[in-house]
Formats: C-alpha cells, sequence, structure tokens
C-alpha cells in the first residue's frame, strides 16, 4: 500500500523553520504537547528532527542557561541527538514499519526534497494491526 494514504499534509503538521529559536521550539511543543517537531529550511525541505532530549542536553550542557535566555540560542546551536531519514511519497508502508519503533513519525518528501507531511506512529500501527487482523 503507498503511504500517501496515511499522509497528514505538510498544512496540519505543526513544524519550524530551522533559523528558530530554542524558546520558539520549547514553546510550540509545550502549546501543541508534542515531543519532537520537523524542521524545514527556507525552501520548505525536511533539515531534521528537533526532539525534546535535544533541548533538554542543550539546556544541561550549557551553563548558565535559563529559560528566559533560550531565546538567543539559534535551533542550529542544538545538538540533534537522533537522525530521521525522510521517505519519499513513492516509499511502501512495508519500507517505513522500522523507522516508526524508533521515532513518533516519519517525515515524506515528494521527488525534489520538499516536505510534504509525515506519517504519525499511530496510523502505522493501526496499519501493522489491520494486516495481523486480517491473516487470522
Amino acid at each position: 500500500m503507498n503511504i500517501a494514504f496515511f499522509l497528514l499534509p505538510k498544512k496540519e503538521v505543526i513544524h519550524l523553520p530551522v533559523q528558530s529559536t530554542m524558546r520558539q521550539a520549547l514553546e510550540k511543543m509545550e502549546y501543541h504537547r508534542y515531543t519532537a517537531l520537523p524542521l524545514l529550511d527556507d525552501e520548505g525541505r525536511y533539515v531534521a528532527t528537533l526532539t525534546e532530549g535535544d533541548l533538554l542536553w542543550k539546556l544541561k550542557n550549557t551553563p548558565n542557561l535559563t529559560f528566559d535566555t533560550t531565546n538567543r540560542i539559534s535551533i542550529s546551536e542544538i545538538e540533534l541527538h537522533r537522525t530521521n531519514e525522510p521517505v519519499p511519497i513513492h516509499a511502501k508502508m512495508e519500507e517505513i514499519i522500522s523507522r516508526a519503533m524508533e521515532q513518533n513519525f516519519v517525515p515524506v518528501v515528494d521527488d525534489q526534497g520538499i516536505f510534504i507531511g509525515i506519517i504519525r506512529r499511530r496510523e502505522i500501527i493501526e496499519y501493522c494491526a489491520e494486516q495481523l487482523f486480517n491473516k487470522i
């Protein structure tokens, strides 16, 4: 089955420009209650995924950093501890199942590498459950 059926389109995905600040990331994650966000460049290409863990490590390892001073820290200064490779829109669901074990969502790009949305772990698990129950 093609993954386009499961795609949550970009316009419905909370994401951040890669040039955002740590404070903007913290506030967006808190407001939407997310633990990870896709980062996009100026052309709309997927760059990486920023996680709560990345933010916590930055806070822990930066002397005198407080919430009030996080607006001075660019996301580009934050070390990302996980690489979430995007998949092309023509990928098959079977190709991304293993990725869902390690990440909350799988970023999806078009043929030019432009971010077009995500597939959430929930939809991947539902697909797997349906396949399993159909075989019983």
